[in-house]
Parts: structure tokens; C-alpha cells; sequence
């Protein structure tokens, strides 16, 4: 089924953020799996294989729609030093994320095609957990001192 041109560009540039959003995912896991931080390295390896699965999605889609995916262009990434730094870098990175599914989502319904929509909705929601998430996070870490918090995420 040949798709709405416009839509197919928009499709590509979420595709795009997701495979910015999988490396920066896996930057920070393995920065923790080095320091010793496995629970954290698991919290964001499971980040990770979700952007994986959201850019599978969205390749699906782009082909369906007989458009080209776009997977040779990555976005800048905001790899923090220390937990706290990439926190922040993944809650700016999220919250991108949230508008830009938005903004895709009403070009969809614009445009007429409500099962491309009803594709972003769900990645949308899945967003709107990974920011949830974040924020859990930093607010752990803002009630309990990072050390603290650290401390239990060893092992």
C-alpha cells in the first residue's frame, strides 16, 4: 500500500530517534555493568531491547507503506558520566520522544491513516512508561542520596 509521502519522512525520523535512543540505552548499561551496578545495568539493557522493539515496528510500517527505512542516520547522544547525567540525558531524550510521537500521531489521523496511528499510540504509551520510569528513578535518588542508592544497585 503506497503511503502519504510526509508521513513515511516523519516515520523514518522516529526510526532514527529509536536507534539514537537504543545506542545511548546501551552505552549506560554497560557503564553500570562495568561499575558494578547490575541492577541498573539491567534497567537500561530492558530500555534498550524496547526502543529495539519500537524501531522493528516502525520498519514494518515504513516497508508497508513502501517507503525506504532510513537506519544509517543517528541522532546526537547524551551519554552522561555519572548516573545521575545519564538520567537527565535519557528523561531530555524521552520527553523528545513524547512530542515527537504526538506530533506523528496527528499527522497520521490528518492524513487518514488510523492504523499507522494506532501503531505510534502504542510506542507512545511505552514512552510515556520509560518516562515514568526516569522519574521514579530520580526521585529515588533525590529521597534516598545517590550513594544510597547506588548501594542498592549492586548485584
Amino acid at each position: 500500500m503506497k503511503g502519504n509521502e510526509k508521513l513515511i519522512k516523519v516515520l523514518n525520523s522516529l526510526l532514527s530517534d529509536e536507534l539514537t535512543a537504543i545506542n545511548q540505552y546501551m552505552v549506560h548499561s554497560e557503564m553500570c555493568a562495568n561499575w558494578g551496578y547490575e541492577k541498573l545495568h539491567k534497567h537500561f539493557e530492558k530500555r534498550a531491547i524496547d526502543e529495539m522493539k519500537h524501531a522493528e515496528k516502525l520498519i514494518g510500517r515504513i516497508l508497508f507503506l513502501e517507503g525506504l527505512p532510513t537506519v544509517s542516520n543517528l541522532g546526537k547522544m547524551s551519554i552522561g558520566s555519572n548516573v545521575p547525567g545519564m538520567l537527565a540525558g535519557d528523561h531530555a531524550h524521552e520527553m523528545a520522544a513524547i512530542k515527537a510521537y504526538n506530533d506523528a500521531i496527528k499527522l497520521a489521523g490528518d492524513v487518514g491513516d488510523f492504523a499507522t496511528r494506532e501503531i505510534l499510540e502504542h510506542i507512545l504509551q511505552d514512552e510515556d512508561g520509560h518516562i515514568d520510569g526516569i522519574e521514579e528513578l530520580q526521585d529515588q535518588i533525590g529521597h534516598m542520596t545517590l550513594q544510597v542508592f547506588l548501594s542498592i544497585q549492586v548485584g
